[in-house]
């Protein structure tokens, strides 16, 4: 592991905590950087390891996993490792039916079609269900000398797949709940919003050190509609981890046109896509820390123009303080393990001071 940089000590297990300090906008000596799904089918160990164990397998072996989430960190040289898991993994335990089918993704056998398929839904207690989530956040916090992030699935991302059944591109039957039963929707929010905030708090009991809320798919609803049926929740869920003094993040895709809404939210970073550049977005006078955002399709460029793509964002992040170089989505199995190594290798030599 690349251990030159933003570290307490000089020792061999010197820790590296240059992304928490941009998160959290203090003074770094370079722009940290890590990558969305950093741990999948683009590394051939990965490949190996899932030929032995199913996705949910992996997250049920605790040994197994640390493996899996600390591969990326010692192979490109990142400043945070995130948790190798799926946002689907605290709806098991309330009751959810989910497989996860190769090709298409998290397949739900039990849909939310009514208030009483809603009130049918559990608490969750994840010391008790997901006890191999925790064992392996301790494992991790032995193992790492950088920053483990926790996550999870936010509430209208998790309720498109409960409504819907599984993925969809248009999510149609989600909003179209949200608006003819708004009853019924909120009383899901209520719940997820509950689920979330006690599967992060125990995240972070166990030993996460920042965490990052995903609304991968948010970006399909308007800005009204954000402000009425959803950011309440949000500000609810974000108010409650900011009692624990980590961290967050949160994430969605072609989320630019809410942006402006976010920034009310009580969370510390804004996780963008490339739909919308570093400088529009400090343009609309937000101030918080800004991780992003390079279109992962760039992966596939000519190192050259690659590089030139990532020289424009880097001087636009750099700009202010709280910046962390991220993709604006997930890396995916055609990336290469030698173009992530030799971008971060340049991300972290070209914003060295």
């Amino acid at each position: 592991m690349n251990s030159r940089k933003g570290v307490h000590d000089l020792g061999q297990n010197a820790f590296n905590d240059t992304f928490l300090k941009a998160c959290r906008k203090e003074a770094v000596p370079y722009t940290p950087v890590w990558y969305m799904r950093q741990a999948g089918r683009y590394q051939p160990e990965y490949r190996e390891i899932r030929k032995k164990y199913s996705f949910f397998e992996i997250n049920e072996n605790p040994e197994v996993c640390a493996e899996v989430t600390r591969l990326p960190v010692e192979q490109l040289g990142v400043d945070a490792a995130i948790l190798f898991a799926d946002i689907m993994t605290p709806l098991q335990p309330i009751g959810v039916e989910v497989d996860m089918v190769s090709g298409k993704g998290p397949m739900i056998r039990n849909p939310i079609r009514s208030l009483a398929d809603v009130e049918r839904l559990h608490s969750i207690h994840p010391e008790q269900s997901l006890p191999f989530i925790g064992e392996t956040i301790q494992l991790l916090r032995e193992q790492l000398s950088v920053p483990l992030i926790g996550f999870a699935g936010a509430p209208f991302t998790l309720s498109s797949y409960l409504i819907e059944g599984g993925p969809s591109k248009d999510y149609h039957k989600t909003k179209g709940f949200m608006y003819a039963r708004p009853k019924e929707w909120q009383a899901l929010m209520d719940k997820l919003a509950d689920v979330t905030v006690e599967y992060l708090l125990y995240q972070i009991r166990s030993g996460a050190q920042a965490v990052q809320v995903f609304d991968s798919w948010v970006g399909s609803v308007g800005a009204e509609d954000y402000e009425q049926y959803i950011a309440p929740t949000m500000t609810k869920i974000f108010t409650a981890l900011k009692q624990t003094g980590i961290p967050t993040i949160y994430f969605g895709s072609g989320t630019a046109h809410l942006l402006n809404i976010w920034n009310g939210l009580p969370v510390d970073v804004l996780s963008i896509d490339w739909r919308i550049s570093i400088d529009e977005v400090r343009a609309l006078g937000i101030e918080k820390s800004v991780q992003g955002n390079l279109d992962p399709s760039m992966l596939l460029a000519p190192w050259e123009l690659l590089k030139n793509k990532v020289t424009a964002i880097l001087d636009q992040g750099c700009k202010q303080p709280g910046y962390i170089f991220n993709l604006g989505h997930g890396v995916f199995p055609e990336a290469s393990v030698e173009t992530l190594q030799r971008l971060t290798q340049f991300i972290h030599d070209y914003t060295k001071k």
